[in-house]
């Protein structure tokens, strides 16, 4: 009896030698699962640089417009706005070959902070809103002839639009002169500014050394010799010299080159006709289409003549 005893007491330990390591084996992974009714998290996906690319370019537009085109203006004329500008800053990668956002060319652009700062108690109403109309038109460009075009604007015209080629010297298809004339309406459409004979003369001196002016016989020296079809100056005779409108614009600082001149006590007084050097998109032109009820497609394709839209793939670049 004492011998059976002995042989069960010897299976035991066998079995239990077997048998104890695999239960606590199975109790501990248990014990660490998920339970059969959760589901277990998959791991954070990482956004591709592609999608990287995008968000800071839409973000870079919505800097854009802010800076550009003020907030009150409507929907439809923000939208067409985020359209220029995306458009704009993407010809400027495709050339550059780049994925790169460019924050420096010529563009305005305002950072967050900057867009508290002007709009104050009102930041979260108006980023809203512009945010909304660069987000509605996400990755939406124009394009000619498949490529990217050339989406530059002005303030507003002075009642047509100029053609690239009086603005640039090189033509551009879908920069041709349009009209524009609720431009008009709009709020310091005319304005004039006076310079001193003296004052005059420095400024041309500076900026033109070959160039003679005389101060006893300074307004028979200036003759404005032609105009473009739109109405803005083509060419201005200065002293002895004769110069583009564009070129004596920049010279004085005008609003635009579509101007006139008048002469008046020992002063030269220049009256000019919108704001901007009058190209593509007009900024209040199309705030006054878009009163009307025009769409921000149908603006654009009124600025920039037989353009399409397409979708900017940033894989492309």
């Amino acid at each position: 009896m004492a011998k059976k005893m002995v042989t069960m007491i010897f299976i035991y330990i066998i079995i239990a030698m077997i048998v104890l390591p695999a239960f606590i084996t199975y109790c501990s992974y248990h014990s660490h699962s998920p339970k059969e009714t959760e589901t277990a998290k998959p791991e954070a996906e990482l956004a591709s640089p592609e999608i990287i690319r995008a968000s800071e370019l839409e973000n870079y537009i919505k800097g854009v417009v802010a800076a550009e085109m003020p907030a009150l203006f409507e929907q439809e004329a923000l939208k067409a706005q985020a359209v220029s500008a995306r458009t704009y800053a993407v010809r400027n990668m495709k050339e550059r070959n780049s994925n790169a956002v460019p924050y420096n060319i010529g563009q305005a652009y305002l950072s967050m902070e900057e867009m508290q700062q002007k709009w104050g108690d009102n930041f979260s109403t108006y980023y809203n809103k512009i945010s909304e109309a660069v987000d509605s038109t996400r990755g939406e460009i124009m394009t000619y002839e498949n490529e990217p075009i050339l989406a530059v604007f002005h303030a507003e015209s002075a009642g047509k639009t100029e053609a690239a080629e009086n603005v640039w010297t090189q033509e551009i298809p879908y920069l041709k002169s349009v009209d524009s004339s609720f431009d008009k309406n709009a709020p310091n459409f005319e304005t004039s500014i006076s310079f001193t004979y003296d004052e005059f003369i420095k400024r041309f001196s500076n900026q033109y050394r070959d160039l003679s002016l005389h101060k006893d016989t300074l307004p028979q020296q200036l003759k404005i010799l032609s105009h473009t079809p739109a109405g803005y100056v083509q060419q201005m005779q200065v002293g002895n010299q004769t110069l583009t409108g564009r070129e004596v614009r920049e010279t004085l600082h005008l609003r635009s080159s579509n101007f006139t001149i008048q002469t008046e006590d020992n002063t030269i007084i220049f009256t000019t006709k919108g704001y901007g050097h009058g190209a593509g998109m007009s900024q209040y032109g199309a705030e006054f289409m878009a009163k009307e009820g025009k769409t921000y497609q149908q603006i654009l394709q009124h600025y920039y003549t037989g353009i399409s839209f397409s979708v900017y793939d940033s894989k492309e670049t």
